[in-house]
């Protein structure tokens, strides 16, 4: 008698939590963590625009480098 309800909410859940994590399984990931690196290499400027961006240099180092960058080509 105790388990006909237990069973009616226990399956639900469960089913829902298969296909959330189903469908977790094969959702892309939008939080950067992901392993997955651009298969096209980006251009210098675009690396020392990111660097700048993620704190590894500052202004004036990214300054330098930018023109340095600029005269080569």
């Amino acid at each position: 008698m105790i388990f006909g309800p237990l069973l009616m909410i226990l399956v639900p859940v469960a089913l829902i939590v298969v296909v959330l994590l189903a469908v977790r399984g094969f959702w892309p990931s939008s939080n950067g963590s992901s392993s997955a690196q651009p298969t096209v290499p980006s251009a210098p400027l675009d690396i020392l625009k990111e660097r700048f961006a993620r704190g590894e240099i500052d202004k004036e180092e990214f300054e330098e480098r930018r023109r340095i960058l600029k005269d080569d080509t």
